[in-house]
């Protein structure tokens, strides 16, 4: 038997007197994300039937990054065995085993299994890690530009400090500008390689900082808060040769206590969709943040779990696929070079950092004085040459300084050479 019922009269949702709905203040003061605002400017102007060279959102485009095959069968294996139930809170077994096997192999990093962490992807972990660390008012160090620490901070109601760069350094802070800020701070937030940039530390340049923290922590007396490292390394194994990975455990070891890794798939295997990551951190620290992340239920899925420490327990496994993307993402950072530094030998307004991998590539257009900030020059390329990219102001920086992020995980080798050809036409345009 069937029964119909009678539509209802539109829904009304307008409260009256609140303009924003009665929410709290701090989701009515959250800023959205300004890189997903141009994400969907450019997949308007894609329907439209326009040219663009989407350089905009840190992803990978399936035609153009698949993920490892080894992956998907396991994940279909999983499925197929019927792991599909809820996994623990703090990640399957087999996963944080292999996890902490892995760093230990590939990293010298030896974590007990109480340590690791897994959720679904790195940002419900960054978040715990400042939840679990940071009380309203508590002081985060962090560079600019960088991914979203300045959010992070007004979620968990943190002040933020905000450390300027220099693009001679690769937009990576130095101990010496970080320094002034330590005494009184409670969290330092880097990550190399650096998003957006795509640059990361020297070895020494990083043992600088992580000894820095250390000193603090110890001048620290024991009922002080102490001053904790939150290390993002999720462009790691995707770093160029050129450009080696580092940690700050390397050279300081007795900074562990106060250091949270954070970690996954997402880059590594251009798996950003199927959400595995991962922390490791002093034991203490992860159970708090394990309870957070249970509460939201913010888990990877099981059987992407599964399938990703089978990958990491297969000696060199994860270097192997992870080589296969670094593969792809170094032929589109290569070809942009030579393009970009084809139209700065023409003497146009244009310049960049050296690719370092790690999906990014640092340019700067001089044309500021042409449009008078950022916003306005990225309208130009995309207006005039369909070359979408994003400002650093996107990333925290208070300048208008002509920086931009071009990221080349949604894009193919061969469509890179017509974009440039537009953007030389663009950037000759301007300059007359």
């Amino acid at each position: 038997m069937t029964t119909t019922t009678a539509p209802l009269p539109p829904l009304a949702f307008e409260r009256p007197g609140a303009a924003d709905g009665g929410l709290g203040r701090m989701a009515s003061s959250l800023i959205g994300s300004e890189i997903l605002r141009i994400a969907r400017e450019v997949r308007e102007l894609q329907a439209a039937g326009r040219p663009v060279l989407n350089l905009t959102v840190g992803d990978f485009a399936p035609k153009q990054f698949r993920i490892p095959h080894e992956l998907e069968r396991e994940i279909a294996a999983a499925l197929a065995a019927g792991q599909t139930n809820y996994p623990p809170a703090d990640g399957v077994t087999e996963l944080r085993e292999a996890v902490a096997a892995f760093y230990r192999a590939e990293l010298g990093l030896d974590y007990p299994l109480e340590a690791i962490l897994v959720a679904g992807g790195a940002r419900p972990l960054i978040w715990a890690a400042y939840q679990a660390i940071l009380d309203p008012g508590d002081v985060v160090v962090y560079p600019i530009p960088s991914w979203n620490n300045n959010h992070y901070c007004h979620l968990v109601g943190a002040r933020g400090v905000a450390v300027e760069t220099r693009p001679e350094n690769g937009f990576l802070p130095t101990a010496e500008a970080l320094a002034p800020h330590l005494p009184g701070a409670h969290l330092v937030a880097l990550n190399s390689p650096l998003n957006p940039a795509g640059s990361g530390f020297h070895s020494e340049s990083l043992a600088r900082i992580a000894r820095a923290v250390a000193d603090e922590n110890r001048r620290r007396g024991p009922a002080e808060k102490p001053l904790y490292l939150l290390y993002d390394q999720i462009y790691w194994l995707v770093a160029a040769d050129s450009a080696p990975h580092h940690t700050p455990l390397e050279s300081v070891p007795e900074l562990a206590p106060y250091t949270i890794f954070v970690d996954g798939i997402s880059k590594a295997f251009a798996a950003t969709g199927l959400r595995v990551g991962w922390s490791a951190a002093p034991p203490a620290v992860s159970l708090r943040m394990r309870d957070l992340l249970g509460h939201v239920g913010a888990w990877a899925p099981r059987p992407e779990q599964i399938a990703t420490a089978r990958i990491l327990a297969e000696p060199g496994g994860a270097r192997r696929l992870a080589d296969g993307v670094r593969a792809g993402i170094d032929a589109r950072l290569a070809e942009l070079d030579r393009g970009l530094s084809a139209l700065a030998a023409r003497g146009l307004p244009v310049s960049h950092l050296p690719p370092a991998g790690a999906l990014y590539l640092s340019v700067k257009f001089d044309l500021i004085g042409r449009f008078g900030n950022n916003r306005g020059v990225r309208q130009y390329l995309l207006q005039e040459a369909g070359f979408a990219v994003v400002p650093f102001h996107a990333f925290g920086t208070r300048d208008d300084n002509g920086w931009f992020r071009l990221s080349v995980g949604a894009i193919g080798v061969d469509e890179i050479a017509p974009a440039i050809e537009r953007v030389g036409t663009a950037l000759e345009r301007a300059a007359g």
